[in-house]
């Protein structure tokens, strides 16, 4: 009774928030990622759109690969939760004046190619992505889409290129199995955040690429990238930055919002997981054993890849207060394979290290010390999700046993 009711409370929160006034890496290029064939298209029968869509939008509804049964309102309409399209950016030591260290920030980092001392890093913080979901921007000359859902947990970049065409992307005010539905400008076609997927519209069938974005501590960020650029609070939009609308969101016992689907048992509903989906193989990696571990090797669709979990790291979903949140920690993936070698790592006396030379790495999958200092591991496209999230679109997933 008393989930439902705060449930209820936060829909409003949204609804009247909305209505007031996202790795030390080279680019993704170098490392494993999802596979992005354009699927064979399978369009259903044409059936009524989700109500009021075609009075908002101009896309050909009569294209659409999942049924508008599975998709609900999430409250606000089209751009009531509104993107950043002209995004500005401050110091890390501006930014540490309102920016707490426990307080998670999406990572993303683009690196001229073949050189990477030449990089752009950047630091999107959720206190902000919060309230908008949607950045529009352009990290070293590349156009990127940095992304969050609330309602899922998922800090998820993509890129804006796509059919030679650079897009624009906004919200629809839908959510399907509660995950964000956003859309492009230029053509009004419906994706899914989760899965990039285009599921009604124009280009119905088609999927965006994944860009490499962590989730991870402000602390770590600054400590490494003190140079680095953070997305600012002024965004021209008036909202309670740094405080949580979804407070008690992400209780281990609590209901998904505006979830229609089933959840295998696997994992609590809520748990949180980081996944990683290679080669048709899907993985899910439960934050309780990560924060155990601290360490994973594994082999995903035949690619060699590594975990690090660390500590530090707030829920943004927690308190209402964002730094106050709980401790989760923060997780993220790289191939452990280096210049043609496969590397195995493990957590001893505090350090990650390589069993082969014995060389210390940090969170940004960096060499710190040892004879492989200065080396840099290639990252894995790996999203944090909720549970019911991750397996309402990959109900097959393999969920990581130690």
């Amino acid at each position: 009774m008393f989930r439902n009711w705060m449930i209820w409370i936060l829909a409003a929160g949204w609804l009247l928030s909305a209505c007031a006034a996202s790795q030390a890496t080279d680019s993704a290029s170098d490392s494993p990622v999802p596979d992005s064939p354009q699927p064979a298209l399978t369009l259903l029968p044409a059936e009524s759109p989700p109500r009021g869509a075609e009075n908002e939008f101009t896309t050909d509804f009569s294209k659409h690969s999942i049924p508008y049964s599975e998709i609900l309102s999430g409250g606000p309409p089209k751009d009531g939760i509104p993107a950043i399209d002209t995004p500005k950016f401050i110091s890390v030591s501006e930014a540490n004046e309102w920016l707490k260290d426990r307080e998670p920030v999406v990572f993303v980092q683009a690196c001229a190619e073949g050189n990477r001392s030449v990089c752009e890093v950047k630091a999107y913080p959720i206190q902000i992505l919060m309230w908008h979901e949607i950045v529009n921007d352009t990290v070293g000359n590349e156009p990127l889409l940095v992304t969050f859902c609330p309602l899922c947990n998922t800090a998820i970049a993509f890129k804006r290129t796509f059919d030679n065409q650079v897009f624009d992307f906004g919200t629809t005010g839908r959510l399907r199995y509660s995950n964000l539905i956003m859309y492009d400008r230029q053509t009004e076609t419906w994706w899914q955040q989760a899965t990039g997927d285009a599921i009604a519209g124009e280009h119905t069938g088609a999927q965006l690429e994944f860009y490499p974005a962590s989730m991870i501590s402000w602390v770590d960020f600054k400590e490494l990238h003190p140079d680095g650029k953070v997305l600012s609070r002024d965004t021209g939009h008036p909202r309670n930055y740094g405080k949580n609308p979804y407070f008690g969101y992400d209780d281990i016992n609590q209901t998904p919002f505006l979830f229609n689907g089933t959840t295998p048992d696997q994992l609590p509903p809520m748990a949180r997981v980081l996944t990683i989906d290679l080669n048709g193989e899907a993985v899910a990696y439960p934050y309780d054993v990560l924060s155990e571990l601290n360490i994973i090797n594994d082999t995903v669709g035949e690619n060699d890849v590594v975990l690090f979990w660390t500590e530090g790291t707030a829920s943004a979903l927690d308190t209402s207060n964002i730094p106050e949140g709980r401790e989760v920690g923060s997780a993220v993936a790289y191939a452990r394979v280096l210049d043609g070698t496969p590397l195995d790592f493990e957590f001893k006396d505090g350090k990650i290290l390589d069993t082969q030379t014995g060389s210390e790495w940090n969170i940004f999958g960096l060499a710190i010390g040892g004879k492989l200092k200065g080396k840099q591991l290639n990252p894995v496209v790996s999203i944090n999700h909720f549970w019911f999230s991750w397996a309402a679109f990959k109900p097959e997933t393999r969920v990581y046993q130690p």
